[in-house]
């Protein structure tokens, strides 16, 4: 099956402040604060890589308008930089509305052969990231007392079994297990909380890194024959950030057929 044709924005998000995380580059958040923009929000995005970051804003800038487009570095390991984060949104645009938890951290490893660093390092951005990013939005949300959303980035491994994926599934099961949790608690304070599972979203640089082998075998298991375009997972991506999706919360999505 071919890919279908781009969406067009709808004003889903209009006036809407979003922080983004892990949205530099071509990547599923890249694709995100691209959708966000389209949809009429105004984006502060983060990501550990300060150049890719300083390239993604000015490029949006230059085609959304400086006033809707702000960036900051951050590494969501590191508590400080996710503070300022969320405070460079709210002191720009002195509101908060949507938070997308992107980043994440994968790798392939035998768990016999996993040290102790390979296990952490990806727990620590994936799981432990998601955690300090949902704090600071429900924290921001519960004072502000205007609602809000947060939707995390889990995946379909966080269902099920794949061989050299143990610290990855893990963190994504995780990020899901946190989704509920945490909608639960926000749910007293009119705050949204939902996730996305992607199985496999591809872009142009990530098929080059990827062996014709490998990328035949993973897109076998797709059920259209094909990988996602990371524009198709932002797509639920927004519906979740949208008045759409008003009364789900504590779910996640499979945005591919693998959902088991």
């Amino acid at each position: 099956m071919s890919t279908p044709d781009y969406v067009p924005g709808h004003g889903l998000l209009k006036d809407r402040t979003a922080v983004i995380t892990a949205a530099a580059g071509a990547g599923i958040g890249g694709a995100t604060a691209r959708r966000f923009l389209e949809e009429g929000a105004r984006i502060v995005i983060g990501d550990a890589h300060a150049r890719r970051l300083k390239e993604t804003e000015e490029v949006l800038a230059a085609e959304f308008g400086a006033d809707r487009v702000a960036s900051l570095p951050c590494d969501v390991t590191d508590e400080d930089q996710v503070a300022a984060l969320f405070a460079l949104a709210e002191q720009i645009h002195g509101r908060l509305d949507v938070v997308v938890n992107n980043a994440g951290l994968g790798g392939t490893a035998a768990l016999v052969d996993m040290t102790d660093e390979q296990w952490g390092k990806v727990l620590d951005v994936t799981l432990n990231g998601t955690f300090r990013c949902t704090r600071a939005a429900l924290r921001s949300f519960k004072a502000s007392g205007a609602g809000g959303v947060v939707v995390n980035n889990a995946s379909v491994v966080g269902w099920r079994a794949q061989t050299g994926q143990a610290h990855y599934a893990a963190a994504k099961a995780g990020v899901m297990a946190l989704t509920r949790c945490a909608a639960l608690e926000a749910a007293e304070f009119g705050v949204r909380i939902n996730a996305v599972a992607p199985s496999l979203a591809m872009h142009p640089h990530l098929v080059k890194v990827t062996s014709a082998e490998l990328l035949a075998e993973l897109t076998a298991r797709e059920a259209f024959g094909r990988y996602a375009e990371p524009w198709e997972v932002a797509n639920v991506i927004v519906f979740l950030a949208s008045g759409y999706s008003s009364y789900m919360t504590g779910e996640t999505v499979s945005v591919s057929s693998q959902h088991a």
